[in-house]
């Protein structure tokens, strides 16, 4: 198995959906006011490297996920790179990229960061 040793990925907030229309080429975020749903997705930054050969990383971290049959799509979102999932892959998807040597950037809180 090759790994990706000191990538680092980080889930944005925000959840996105496919664009009507553009299943898997477009998304667009959810408004936090609206219920989350089967069709959610979410996002995956890649963090480091950030440099021209993230999109080749970002492909990369989606073929290790299509190896254990759960869907990806590498698609631009706020001038980057970012590898979305369905919401309910999320924890298949990190475990995945965990196992392959990727690093998942955990958000703690200040008020209890341990």
């Amino acid at each position: 198995m090759n790994t990706l040793q000191l990538s680092i990925v980080h889930r944005l907030p925000q959840s996105y959906r496919w664009s009507a229309g553009f299943a898997g080429s477009k998304v667009e975020p959810i408004p936090q006011n609206v219920a989350g749903s089967e069709n959610c997705l979410v996002a995956l930054k890649l963090l480091s490297p950030s440099d021209e050969n993230a999109w080749r990383v970002m492909e990369r971290l989606s073929q290790a996920l299509t190896d254990i049959e759960v869907d990806s799509s590498v698609l631009e979102c706020e001038g980057e790179p970012c590898l979305f999932v369905k919401s309910q892959d999320e924890f298949a998807a990190t475990c995945r990229l965990k196992n392959f040597g990727v690093a998942i950037a955990e958000p703690f809180s200040g008020q209890y960061p341990f």
